[in-house]
């Protein structure tokens, strides 16, 4: 056993969630998992199983709005990674991303054993440089890194999408469970339907029959009470982190595009209805583990920019997209209960 593994997953909050059953292999072979999230994952990383401890830092190459490098605070993080001194590091990246700027810190910091995925020669920053196939889905792409760095999930361990229980009550926020959880924002502009299209969705589930609420970040919450208007509970800016978790498992399925709460949602072993923008690939980042419904036209031109604003006028990846083929694949993921 590993007296402490430092896990490295600084990105967005679905970025972290697919990266939990490689989380839960580490701390399977560890005393202690210290997970390192970036300021956008912190809050999914405190809902993983296997996690003890959550340091928070923004990386500067990979944050979208990057903080200016100053010596200083570079020294002050060396220092803070030296400071509980762990054995091992695992640096999980995406596929564009770089492991070697982590590591080359946390070689200053004295971690005397790191592995990651790279593709750049590593020199000694590397003690295991993973190479992989990267049309397979993140979890796996995760997994298999944990596996070579020899690191097991347990023999029961399924390797789906999890967080950490119990989660809070929201029974007063949705009524009884078995609603259509309707998740309209995105992360990036690309990733989005129109607001107008999933308002006439809400209508169309509650026409035929179905109790609708709508979530959403503080942020969003025009865009929510525009979304849920007459038909829908508004939920936007009601919820923490676990208590969205908490309202997304009482679902019945979950409408979404492919953002976070879409993996949150498989994370709760809720089905999904994907609104998947092709800007990144459906077969690395579609939701995991559950039954679902990709909507979206995977060949448009848009495919694999890795664009956060459509490059294509007229978004044709989603537009194609109706109110009623929503209700329709809502149908085909699963029974919702009126």
């Amino acid at each position: 056993m590993t007296a402490t593994t430092l896990v490295c997953r600084l990105d967005n909050a679905g970025d972290v969630l697919l990266a939990g059953p490689a989380v839960r292999a580490v701390a399977a072979g560890s005393d202690e998992v210290v997970l390192l999230a970036g300021p956008r994952g912190r809050a999914a990383a405190e809902l993983l199983p296997g996690v003890d401890e959550v340091l928070e830092w923004c990386a500067p190459w990979i944050d979208p709005e990057p903080p200016p490098v100053h010596r200083a605070e570079m020294t002050e993080f060396v220092e803070r990674i030296g400071a509980f001194a762990p054995e091992r590091a695992v640096v999980f990246t995406s596929f564009h991303q770089s492991a070697l700027p982590l590591a080359l810190l946390l070689r200053m910091a004295g971690v005397g054993w790191i592995g990651a995925i790279s593709v750049d020669y590593p020199g000694s920053l590397l003690d295991l440089r993973h190479r992989v196939d990267e049309d397979q889905p993140e979890p796996e792409r995760a997994l298999g890194l944990a596996r070579a760095c020899g690191f097991e999930l347990p023999r029961a361990d399924d390797g789906r999408l999890a967080v950490r229980g119990p989660l809070p009550e929201v029974s007063a926020l949705t009524g009884p469970a078995g609603y259509v959880a309707v998740h309209p924002g995105a992360s990036v502009p690309a990733r989005e339907w129109t607001p107008a299209r999933y308002a006439a969705a809400v209508r169309e589930l509650a026409l035929t029959g179905h109790r609708v609420v709508v979530t959403g970040q503080p942020h969003e919450k025009e865009l929510t009470e525009f979304v849920a208007g007459d038909s829908a509970v508004d939920l936007g800016g009601r919820t923490t982190l676990p208590e969205l978790a908490a309202v997304l498992e009482r679902a019945s399925a979950v409408v979404a595009p492919n953002t976070g709460p879409a993996h949150l949602a498989a994370a709760v072993g809720t089905p999904v209805v994907s609104l998947f923008a092709p800007v990144v690939p459906a077969v690395r980042w579609a939701p995991y583990g559950v039954p679902a419904v990709l909507l979206g036209d995977q060949r448009a031109p848009c495919r694999d920019t890795r664009a956060r604003s459509c490059p294509v006028p007229g978004h044709p990846c989603l537009s194609g997209v109706s109110p009623v083929d929503v209700v329709e694949a809502v149908a085909e993921v699963g029974e919702v209960v009126p």
